[in-house]
């Protein structure tokens, strides 16, 4: 009976410690940095793997993209551990540079950028480098979106003063995505702008009235362009047409139903063997069920939800509310993607060509996510 009672009460002591540690004012840094840190590492090792042989096809090199991953890695990193270290007023002067690039960006766009898969969304740099600035603009719409709320909080329970200016801008940098064709970036930025109106109270029927007009949209969108209708009706027949529109989710399936509970093996996919298209980017969650099995694609999801979790803590905690809503816009922001591309590969939503934060193949959406997870960190250093 005594070493019952002392079991019992070392596992309270336990709960207890775990408890006070989440407490500690640098608990969620730790979580953040750690879960960025393994999701970006894993990203980086299935990208090796999942790319190399369409890398070896068109470069000559298994390991092109993979060294261009590692490129993109460190400079995201090394701008996530500088902002990491801005105060809360220094975070808040990236705002309006951050809103003006990107803005401008869009723009040019639709000028001097290049189409991929029918969307106008590039622009080329230098060599097979390209911009994807629609990527960029998801961090200037939170920041931009928290900045003008927050210095109007007292106020917002006046529509005008709650809608403008943000609405405005983001009607515009909606409207320059929607211009490019690029219906997946729509998809997820909308949740992203609709996030700080939430957050701030307003009422719940201009949400109804959002996801109505959004779903309409979205329709009219499809029926607009052949190949979105054949998208959104294979999705709905998805087993159908195997060989043709649902060729990518079937060869999905094969991978994720192929590696079982640990998976084929690093390095052991069949299906990023020419079968997959995307495997290293829009699928690569796939191949990450194939090579590492089911226990792989729930540490990923574990990670994701931890670091999100993390970031609603700190919004919580805190009584700035330009911090509030920032950490709040970024976690809909990496929880709306996540979704979108996971939900893609699963069946469960459309596949919409959304990489998965982190994870996937590229720089234009890897770098501004490190980015906004280095302001994560920063707001977490500065918990007390």
């Amino acid at each position: 009976m005594a070493t019952t009672h002392s079991s019992s009460g070392n596992t309270g002591t336990t709960r207890g410690e775990m408890r006070q540690n989440m407490e500690h004012p640098h608990w969620n840094l730790t979580v953040i940095t750690f879960c960025t840190i393994a999701l970006l590492l894993s990203g980086l090792m299935m990208v090796t793997s999942a790319s190399s042989v369409f890398s070896y096809q068109h470069y000559g090199s298994s390991y092109a993209l993979a060294i261009r991953q590692l490129g993109f890695g460190a400079v995201g990193g090394y701008l996530a551990w500088r902002v990491s270290y801005f105060s809360v007023v220094q975070v808040r002067r990236l705002v309006a540079p951050l809103l003006l690039l990107s803005g401008t960006a869009l723009v040019l766009v639709l000028v001097i950028g290049s189409s991929v898969n029918g969307q106008k969304n590039w622009i080329n740099l230098w060599g097979p480098l390209r911009l994807q600035p629609s990527e960029f603009a998801k961090l200037a719409v939170v920041l931009f979106g928290a900045h003008v709320m927050a210095r109007n909080y007292h106020r917002l329970d006046n529509w005008v003063v709650l809608l403008f200016p943000v609405s405005l801008v983001f009607l515009a940098i909606l409207f320059l995505i929607m211009a490019e064709g690029d219906l997946g970036t729509a998809m997820v930025i909308t949740p992203i702008m609709a996030a700080p109106f939430y957050f701030v109270g307003a009422p719940r029927s201009w949400f109804v009235g959002l996801a109505t007009f959004g779903v309409l949209g979205i329709l009219g969108l499809s029926y607009a362009q052949p190949y979105r209708m054949r998208r959104f009706t294979s999705w709905l027949h998805q087993n159908s047409d195997q060989q043709g529109t649902n060729y990518q989710f079937t060869h999905g399936k094969y991978a994720l139903g192929s590696g079982g509970i640990l998976g084929q093996g690093l390095g052991a996919s069949k299906e990023k063997w020419g079968t997959l298209p995307e495997a290293h980017t829009d699928f690569i969650y796939a191949v990450i069920g194939e090579e590492t099995g089911l226990l792989g694609t729930i540490i990923v999801l574990a990670l994701f939800i931890a670091l999100i979790t993390s970031g609603i803590r700190i919004a919580k905690n805190t009584h700035d509310n330009f911090v509030k809503l920032t950490s709040l816009g970024i976690c809909t922001w990496l929880a709306t993607q996540m979704i979108v591309n996971i939900g893609g590969v699963l069946g469960i939503l459309p596949i919409t060509g959304v990489p998965l934060p982190l994870v996937s193949y590229g720089g234009s959406s890897l770098i501004p996510t490190l980015i906004a997870l280095g302001i994560l960190m920063s707001f977490a250093r500065q918990e007390t």
